[in-house]
């Protein structure tokens, strides 16, 4: 950088000297310019000296070349875009025109209409971008084509580099127009100004030159401006009429002037089918042949020529872009059809948006937006970090880019398709550019605010709209849940569930509805995780909550969990996993408190043993307040993972093993103290029996696989199956031996 900054200097100081004597040139030419112009006219001689007179040249305070480079690796990344630069400066140049119409009707007196006009020719390499606009005088052409070079290569990069919101570098430094030098070598300018000078002038310079040079033009024009690149060797497709069309429907087909393009086009013509009318002639003739041979008269008339259409290749203008973006229009004239073909048009979908918002913003900050929500899931919508190209952005009706969804819309709403168009944004806006813009954190608020309106209107509508949207973009919105902490409550509004009052498994409940429907001595909102309904229903965690007539969401999605734990309450009620230690029931009084005290200090004996017996397999063993029918479970701490989402982690491809094993739930083991297999078990280790160990680890075991664990060491647990079922063979035997009924095993 610092020998950059040295090398910049000295080429600086070298540039301002030929600066100045340049400037010194150019001023003498404009005083005998204007010493000439006070002179009387010398009628015909004198304007045929002007015509031979000598072009001006002035010297570029900067090396071009080094200027391209500048614009080539710091503004541009492909070379696309320096039409639409040119088109734009020629729709600004229009728009001037009409501006200073309208108090000076002079400017309109050429009488040609305001449009822009586009013509490449493959023979000559060469590509004419022409409007008919504001033009420019002589003093235009200098100050403002000469804009970059007269500013300095260093200042022009201090600019670059300490530019603030919004600051457009297009407009200061011509940026715009000498992007040309993307794709020509050399560009020459013909321009007539409206008002204030009646000659028509000539700007030309080369990329590799240090100068460029003015002169009066040889041919004359009406007014406007005419610019002439010289394509590079390479860029010879720019003179493509199919490539231009393409580049102003891809950038500019929301310009409000004409832009018409000379390109090819297959035109219609009938001609002549020369087979079809021998055959028809032929026919007539045998039978006028016919009739005249057996004397009768021939009246039919003879046929006339058969015509067919055909189709040839013909080069006119043909106007490329349309009249008025539908964005530009007030809602109130634009119908649902027309909404609905032009998303299905812009975004290459094939069915109709499930809604839309169209909307305006004005004030300090000035933007249109079309939104819509689609009617199903691109199929590259599994990959969540992938490149939507949802929204398309545009600065005063020219398109700038579709790569900029994340600045414009937060990660989970890139399902949301739209047309953002700003007039406070610059022409060559940046990612970096966006990212501090703080009209962009404006337009960002505003689009998410809307987004949320729409999926409201979906979700009160009385028919299956939202279960279609739920389908195919309901795993944004739990993300969103996870990112989005300033708009969780917004999203949680949104969120559908599976819950144990669901008819079935298209039956989804919302939050509202759950808390809405909750008995009075509910406190809490409770869900369990599983891999489907059917497991969720089972799971043991959730009897004695069922037998109060609580209602349970269903979290079936690997991603549930994680939004609900980010999401922790909702319209007060906090959320809380049943498989969860300390489950609070919300309606425990003390009589229920001090029961269950009372109950662990009668089982203290065993849960203290069955904690001795597993070691550090369990935290703690402890009588539970959850069960009704199943013997035990495993619960986990609550700041740890769950069954469910160890799982889930330990299936991940590039799981952390280290992360896992300091983010498993430590485990507690509770027991139900109505159990028969806990009565069971109380008896053996009373009596001292050595199979209450084996039937205590058994039991831990199974607690394991019913509370969604996976067993360590399949292979030992199958052993004492496998024991404990040959020991009850045994016995069995016995007591047939002995002529005694099988007792039932519990």
């Amino acid at each position: 950088m610092a020998t950059m900054q040295t090398g910049m200097k000295t080429t600086g100081a070298r540039a301002n000297a030929r600066a100045g004597r340049a400037n010194e040139r150019t001023k003498g030419t404009m005083r005998r310019a204007e010493r000439a112009a006070a002179r009387p006219s010398r009628g015909l001689y004198a304007l045929n000296a002007r015509a031979v007179a000598e072009p001006e040249t002035f010297e570029y305070q900067a090396e071009v070349h080094r200027l391209m480079d500048l614009i080539v690796n710091s503004l541009y990344s492909n070379k696309d875009v320096f039409l639409r630069e040119l088109v734009s400066n020629a729709s600004d140049a229009c728009d001037k025109l009409r501006f200073v119409s309208l108090s000076d009707s002079s400017a309109m007196q050429a009488g040609e209409e305001l449009r822009i006009k586009i013509r490449g020719d493959p023979e000559s390499k060469t590509l004419t971008i022409e409007d008919s606009g504001i033009g420019m005088s002589r003093d235009d052409l200098v100050s403002s084509l000469g804009t970059i070079a007269r500013s300095g290569t260093a200042k022009f990069m201090e600019m670059l580099k300490s530019q603030s919101d919004g600051e457009n570098l297009i407009g200061k430094f011509g940026v715009g127009f000498y992007s040309a030098f993307l794709v020509a070598d050399k560009i020459t300018v013909f321009t007539k100004a409206a008002t204030g000078d009646d000659k028509t002038w000539m700007w030309e310079s080369e990329i590799n030159s240090s100068s460029y040079t003015v002169k009066e033009a040889d041919e004359a024009m009406s007014r406007g401006t005419k610019i002439v690149l010289h394509l590079k060797e390479g860029c010879e497709e720019f003179a493509s009429g199919d490539k231009l069309q393409s580049l102003v429907k891809t950038y500019s087909e929301f310009i409000s002037f004409p832009i018409d393009v000379w390109a090819q086009k297959n035109k219609e013509k009938e001609v002549v089918d020369q087979q079809s009318t021998d055959a028809l002639k032929e026919a007539w003739t045998k039978k006028k042949i016919e009739a005249e041979a057996k004397g009768e008269e021939f009246t039919e008339p003879e046929p006339q020529p058969v015509t067919k259409k055909e189709f040839e290749q013909v080069e006119e203008w043909t106007t490329a872009n349309n009249d008025k973006p539908i964005w530009v229009r007030s809602p109130k004239d634009v119908d649902q059809e027309s909404y609905n073909e032009f998303f299905k048009a812009t975004f290459k979908e094939f069915l109709d948006p499930l809604a839309h918002s169209h909307f305006a913003v004005e004030g300090d900050i000035e933007f249109r937006s079309i939104l819509f929500v689609p009617g199903m899931a691109p199929f590259e919508q599994q990959d969540m970090m992938s490149k939507s190209k949802a929204i398309k952005l545009f600065v005063r009706r020219v398109f700038i880019s579709d790569e900029f969804d994340d600045s414009l819309l937060p990660r989970y709403l890139t399902f949301v398709r739209g047309v953002v168009d700003s007039s406070d944004l610059p022409l060559n806006v940046s990612r970096e550019i966006l990212q501090e813009s703080r009209v962009v954190r404006v337009i960002r608020k505003r689009l998410i605010r809307k987004t949320f309106d729409m999926l409201r209107d979906i979700a009160e509508r009385d028919n299956d709209d939202y279960d279609t949207f739920w389908d195919n973009f309901g795993r944004n919105l739990k993300l969103g849940v996870i990112e989005d902490a300033d708009n969780r409550k917004d999203l949680a509004e949104l969120l559908r569930f599976t819950t144990s009052k669901s008819s079935g498994d298209g039956d989804l409940r919302s939050l509202d509805q759950y808390v809405n429907d909750m008995p009075e001595a509910q406190k809490s909102i409770y869900f369990v995780a599983a891999d489907n309904r059917d497991a969720a229903e089972a799971s043991p965690f959730l009897e004695k909550l069922k037998q109060k007539g609580f209602e349970v969401l269903y979290l079936l999605d690997p991603i549930d969990e994680v939004a609900m734990a980010n999401l922790a309450t909702f319209k007060e009620k906090p959320i809380v996993d049943a498989s969860k230690e300390a489950l609070d029931m919300g309606d425990e009084d003390e009589k229920d408190k001090a029961a269950l005290e009372e109950l662990e200090k009668e089982f203290k004996d065993l849960t203290d043993w069955m904690k001795e017996t597993l070691g550090t397999q369990v935290e703690k063993v402890t009588v539970s307040n959850r069960l009704t029918d199943t013997p035990c479970v495993l619960v986990t701490s609550k700041f740890g993972w769950s069954a469910n989402m160890e799982r889930i982690m330990k299936a991940q491809a590039m799981g952390d093993n280290r992360a896992s094993d300091y983010m498993k739930g430590k485990k507690t083991m509770e027991i139900n103290p109505s159990s028969p297999v806990i009565a069971q078990l109380r008896k053996l280790k009373e009596a001292g029996s050595k199979e209450a160990t084996d039937s205590c680890q058994l039991l831990f075991d199974t607690a394991l696989l019913t509370s969604g664990f996976s067993i360590d060491k399949p292979s030992v647990f199958a052993s004492r199956v496998f024991k404990l079922m040959t020991a009850q063979a045994a016995a069995a035997e016995n007591s047939s031996d002995d002529g005694c009924i099988t007792p039932e095993i519990v």
